[in-house]
């Protein structure tokens, strides 16, 4: 290509020299850098010699299981030398942004979030991410954030564990219903996915049918109870529900006795609450996932340590959040029925055996137990 394509010549006896030309490149070069390492990020590391500061935003602690999280993660973080300051929003998500506001103002190392809303927080996430602050997306991820770490359970692999338990215990031909998470929750749309994997084979074929499907807005009890009693009231041809989690499961089996149907009805849920191994022990609901919490709590608070201290992490997984491949650590969900509760949860110490056959050993002793 002829330089006049790219470059005026310097016309004779005036104009640009060029020794000039090459000047004013090098310093449109110069400038171009210095704009483009304005724009980095600077990525904040906790000085030698002082704690990680931890800000962890919990969504609420209306499900048991948050409960545990938080005391296994806090316990496990100030092992590791760290101090967490937690804020609680109670199911708010405008509450949550100001808490995560909040806590950057108070100088965190690492943030750690349990999000309410996976796509309202992307903003709060990206401003942290902004002040360097690497952000870890604890067991529910936020969406279209970029996080720097996910840490949770195969949640769709959990949904498939649920769907699987109780389609190869229904009649031929049986009913079910679904009962989904929250909608803005993105573990519920995995978990959604999963069950679908397996039941939607089955419904092609004849072997289930699906009486209906509940998608609550958010993981509320009473509103699903008010949902799957007016699914009973037009079909009372039941034999199974798949509940979001265990706290939805309750719920289900309340309509479900209320309407004299639980006898054959076979219902699953998610978290091995200690109600839920009560239930399933006693044999109202048929199964639970097990997630150990406890292993995902103090993975999560070593990962966070090393956040804070800017060292890398490396999964063996990732997962798309709508606009970034996201690192995800994933740990595998347990199936637990009434015959394997010993050898998962009582085994695993996360429930005892004492509280979990509680209510058989009162009303039917059986010697062992």
């Amino acid at each position: 290509m002829d330089d006049s394509e790219t470059y005026p010549r310097p016309k004779p006896g005036g104009g640009l020299r060029t020794t000039t030309w090459i000047a004013l490149a090098a310093l449109v070069v110069l400038v171009t850098a210095l704009v483009l390492l304005s724009c980095r990020v600077r990525r904040h590391r906790v000085q030698p010699g002082h704690a990680p500061r931890i800000g962890f935003s919990m969504d609420s602690l209306v499900v048991e299981r948050w409960k545990r999280d938080i005391d296994v993660f806090t316990r496990s973080a100030r092992d590791l030398g760290a101090e967490v300051i937690l804020e609680v929003a109670d199911q708010d998500p405008v509450v949550q942004e100001k808490q995560v506001r909040d806590l950057l103002d108070q100088g965190i190392d690492v943030l750690v979030i349990v999000p309410n809303d996976a796509d309202r927080l992307s903003a709060v996430v990206a401003e942290a991410k902004s002040r360097g602050i690497p952000v870890l997306s604890y067991d529910r991820l936020v969406r279209n954030a970029g996080v720097d770490l996910y840490i949770s359970f195969d949640n769709e692999k959990v949904g498939s564990l649920m769907a699987e338990a109780v389609a190869q215990r229904v009649p031929p031909g049986g009913g079910v219903v679904i009962i989904n998470g929250a909608r803005n929750d993105n573990n519920a749309i995995l978990l959604n996915r999963g069950i679908h994997r397996i039941i939607d084979t089955r419904v092609a074929y004849g072997k289930l049918r699906e009486v209906a499907e509940i998608w609550p807005e958010y993981w509320d009890s009473e509103k699903v109870k008010t949902q799957l009693e007016a699914v009973v009231a037009k079909d009372r041809r039941i034999d199974a529900v798949i509940a979001g989690n265990d706290m939805l499961a309750e719920a289900a089996i309340g309509v479900l006795s209320e309407n004299r149907l639980m006898g054959k009805v076979k219902v699953s849920g998610q978290d091995a609450d200690l109600a839920a191994c009560q239930r399933i022990a006693e044999g109202s609901q048929y199964a639970t996932v097990y997630k150990p919490i406890d292993r995902l709590a103090l993975k999560a608070a070593g990962f966070a340590v090393m956040l804070a201290k800017g060292e890398t992490i490396s999964t063996d997984a990732s997962i798309d959040d709508g606009s970034f491949k996201v690192p995800y650590a994933r740990l595998e969900p347990i199936l637990v029925t009434r015959d394997l509760l010993d050898a998962t949860v009582i085994k695993d110490g996360f429930h005892s055996a004492a509280d979990v056959y509680r209510n058989v050993l009162r009303d039917n002793p059986a010697p062992g137990r």
